[in-house]
């Protein structure tokens, strides 16, 4: 509990000045709720799909988890239309700029990131790129016996790494599919299928945090907290690299039996022509362009490189398969969502930030990422005063400590997590379990955390 006496009455303020921001926090509350009851209304709409088709797709939409808060920002959209001194032309404004207080409206990068989390997924799923990440890590693998604990270590161990150069929504697409295809196809139990989900999605959390262009929570806040690479990496860089080491061998001996008895088949092989290089490196030309889009905040230049990759795509058919459109839609769709509703929480999360010390700021940002995404955590945070003073490093390094760390907890804890549980979630009978998930995430979080700690 926050120590500073005047939290409470600065928060009764910001109620008794603005009620609705008690309707916008309830909002966000029942997303988040939906969005860990989504696997049990996705099992409901099977069970009655046959005989009340009409309920069942009602289900099936409720269940889809990647919906789950596009369709509350819906709700809040429209609470906020009917709401007394907002109305339809605020509401609008909201949405289209984020300007919910009223200052300086923050322009169409309100969505770059979904927007960017879109274009990301697509071009990272696309056949060239997937050829050569699967060379490059196969021949590592190989380097290790090539067995099935060989793809898995390798896997869980080397693409996280990737956020750190090609972003970590690309680095999760990329070892999510190669998971599904050489890991989940083998069926694994569900023990060891949930340990490497949670594994996956904390190791790319902390993944990305070797650079400070790559991971959404480092970007956010890199340039006004004055951390260029030199700084996040000696930050983060070593803590990340031993925190994903450790978790992996650990989750690997406790794991070593049940992977020592799959074996590699057919189904988890790659088979296929060969790409050129040429091919390959326009693909990689076109993720290169949309990351430093990213960093400079140019939505529209990014968008006009995803359609001239659109177009190189049509041109190039022979070395291209059908783009993968749904799984990065609702991906992109959920994020948005979460943006539109968590631009009305920082009325709360500002001033519990800014009145932590160094621990309680790790704990609380820890907790706070698994219920809203890290990157919204990390940007209220670059807001508040006191974390901008040049003698609060370390609450600094708290806040973004606890955002990576927290990053598995939860599908919602980081933006390339609904990428992840879109491309393996056929793999879990029912959808993905939430309890099971952060059950399973707890220990590489607080090995996570153990380390941000030792080698900060």
């Amino acid at each position: 509990m926050p120590a500073h006496p005047g939290l409470w009455s600065e928060l009764a303020a910001a109620v008794v000045g603005d009620s609705f921001l008690w309707a916008g926090t309830g909002i966000f509350l029942s997303a988040v709720v939906h969005a860990f009851l989504a696997p049990k209304l996705a099992r409901a709409a099977q069970r009655v799909e046959a005989t009340a088709p009409r309920r069942a797709a009602l289900l099936h939409l409720l269940g889809e988890v990647e919906a789950v808060f596009g369709i509350w920002a819906f709700i809040l959209f429209a609470a906020l239309s009917c709401w007394p001194g907002k109305g339809w032309v605020f509401a609008c404004r909201y949405v289209e700029t984020g300007d919910y207080a009223g200052g300086a409206p923050s322009g169409p990068s309100k969505f770059i990131e979904p927007v960017f989390v879109f274009v990301i997924m697509v071009m990272a799923a696309s056949r060239p790129v997937m050829r050569l990440a699967a060379a490059w890590l196969g021949v590592v693998a190989r380097w290790f016996g090539g067995s099935a604990r060989a793809q898995w270590f390798v896997l869980l161990t080397l693409a996280p790494l990737l956020g750190s150069l090609i972003t970590e929504p690309a680095a999760m697409t990329i070892a999510a599919m190669l998971l599904s295809a050489r890991f989940y196809s083998l069926k694994p139990s569900d023990r060891l299928a949930y340990a490497t989900l949670a594994l996956l999605f904390v190791n790319i959390s902390v993944g990305g945090a070797l650079t400070h262009f790559a991971a959404p929570p480092l970007v956010m806040v890199a340039a006004k907290w004055g951390w260029g690479l030199k700084e996040v990496f000696g930050h983060f860089g070593v803590a990340s690299l031993s925190a994903i080491l450790i978790s992996n061998l650990s989750y690997g001996w406790i794991f070593r039996r049940e992977l020592a008895s799959l074996s590699v088949g057919p189904a988890a092989r790659d088979e296929g022509d060969a790409v050129p290089l040429g091919v390959t490196a326009v693909h990689l030309m076109f993720m290169g362009w949309t990351v430093f889009m990213l960093s400079g905040h140019h939505l529209g230049l990014m968008l006009g490189g995803f359609l001239a990759f659109l177009a190189f795509t049509v041109a190039t058919p022979k070395w291209q398969s059908g783009l993968r459109l749904r799984g990065p839609l609702l991906v992109g769709f959920f994020l948005a969502g979460l943006v539109v509703l968590g631009g009305v929480q920082g009325w709360w999360i500002s001033p519990l930030l800014g009145r932590l010390d160094e621990f309680a700021l790790l704990g609380l940002s820890t907790v706070l990422t698994s219920f809203n995404d890290n990157a919204a955590v990390t940007y209220l945070a670059s807001q508040v005063a006191a974390l901008a003073r040049p003698e609060a490093e370390a609450l600094r390094h708290a806040v973004m400590a606890g955002a990576l760390a927290g990053g598995g907890l939860t599908v919602i804890a980081n933006a390339p997590n609904p990428a992840g549980q879109s491309i393996l979630a056929p793999w879990f009978a029912g959808g993905v379990s939430p309890g099971r998930l952060l059950f399973w995430a707890i220990g590489p979080t607080l090995v996570a955390i153990g380390c941000f700690l030792c080698f900060r």
